[in-house]
């Protein structure tokens, strides 16, 4: 892990979302060196689900050795931004460093994203960015060593970051684009950088959204308090950045990326990040599927091989009325550029497998059964690994039998 160098003793942060996950870590990581936190958060009272409030995060905060200042802030009010702003600068002096930690998440698709939800997200995602870097920048050009850091990713405008979950990337898109406007209008007088993981981190939202488990496919959140302490640290010419945690990690000398990682050694972590990257994998994986497949047809047997087939009739025996009743959905896997529709349709009692020769091709049969046995579809679906027509609840649905189906296989 990156060590603390006591760069940021005596500065003031400004952290929206600080009373867990992301924001929590930043904020740790920078009381090590016996900053000022001020925890911009609306957690006042105990969640029924997600830990945390402002005021157990003061107190790990201090006992860090740094100084903490809850304030109650939902960043969709802005005179709860401004109140707490002028609370800051009040208790501290002033603001060095603002985090713009704060962040709503929705991964729908349009007709199924609800009105409010839109709203949430961009009211919390842009426009509480936009009017807490608003409120501190008056006292942030005041400061010696000036930064804003948005929690939000490179702006690639490829399709596939839009299509399952439009509203929300165009929430995210609008934090990086306040960091475009907001450096080049800032330059010489504060940095404003963008922060986004390379892998999933282990959250409560990310347990929400994952399920039971998927926190062994996780980085924990120190990986990203080490790359925004990276950053916080540098001169404030170091601006109009779109960094990416492990990249900049690896620049400042970090080797080890295990003592990051959830389960340590895993090396399946979930990417979240490059489009391109997935992109030239994917084709790259399905020229190879085809060619494989192509070189194996002559030599394939013409009867089912006996791991496959012996999955198949599990699955066939396993999905009873129940399941096709409460899924009412129907998915396609593409699996090396060739479809293999499975559908739970109502009178059946099985999924209905449409090209039945899956079982006799060995590259479509060995990659069929990561589909079933090994893949998290929530995430799949999350991070555009997987694609599904319609909401997230097919996600849902199909993580849970796949989960239940996982036991007798």
């Amino acid at each position: 892990m990156l060590p603390n160098t006591g760069k940021l003793a005596g500065r003031t942060l400004f952290i929206t979302g600080a009373s867990r996950g992301i924001g929590k870590a930043i904020a740790l990581k920078a009381a090590k060196d016996g900053a000022n936190i001020v925890i911009a958060a609306k957690t006042a009272e105990p969640h029924p689900t997600l830990p945390g409030t402002i005021y157990t995060a003061a107190e790990e905060i201090e006992a860090a050795g740094g100084k903490a200042l809850p304030c109650i802030v939902n960043v969709r009010e802005e005179q709860q931004i401004i109140n707490a702003v002028e609370k800051a600068v009040k208790t501290f002096g002033g603001i060095d460093i603002l985090v713009n930690n704060a962040s709503a998440i929705s991964l729908t698709g349009t007709l199924e994203t609800a009105t409010k939800k839109v709203n949430l997200m961009m009211d919390v995602n842009v426009r509480g960015t936009y009017l807490t870097s608003k409120a501190c920048l008056p006292y942030l050009r005041k400061s010696k060593n000036p930064h804003i850091l948005n929690l939000s990713p490179p702006m690639n405008l490829n399709p596939m970051w839009f299509k399952n979950h439009c509203a929300y990337t165009i929430s995210k898109y609008g934090m990086s684009m306040c960091v475009l406007g907001m450096a080049e209008e800032f330059r010489g007088e504060v940095a404003v950088n963008a922060l986004w993981p390379k892998t999933a981190i282990h959250t409560a939202a990310m347990d929400m959204l994952g399920g039971a488990g998927i926190e062994k496919q996780c980085r924990k959140t120190d990986i990203l308090a080490d790359a925004a302490y990276c950053i916080l640290t540098k001169p404030k010419t170091f601006t109009g950045n779109f960094i990416i945690d492990e990249v900049l990690l690896r620049e400042e000398g970090v080797k080890d990326f295990d003592v990051y990682a959830i389960a340590p050694g895993k090396r399946d972590l979930l990417k979240v990040r490059s489009a391109a990257q997935e992109e030239k994998k994917l084709s790259r994986s399905q020229q190879e599927g085809a060619d494989a497949a192509k070189a194996k047809t002559e030599s394939a047997a013409a009867t089912p091989s006996g791991a496959v087939a012996e999955t198949f009739r599990v699955i066939q025996g396993a999905v009873t009325e129940e399941y096709v009743r409460s899924t009412q959905g129907v998915f396609q896997f593409e699996l090396s550029g060739k479809p293999i529709a499975c559908a739970a349709l109502p009178g059946k009692r099985h999924w209905v497998f449409s090209d039945r020769n899956a079982l006799e091709a060995g590259p479509e049969a060995d990659q069929l059964l990561f589909v079933l046995c090994k893949l998290k579809p929530t995430l799949a679906f999350m991070t555009g690994r997987l694609r599904i027509k319609g909401n997230m609840a097919l996600a849902i649905k199909l993580e849970k039998m796949l989960s239940q189906l996982n036991s007798k296989l």
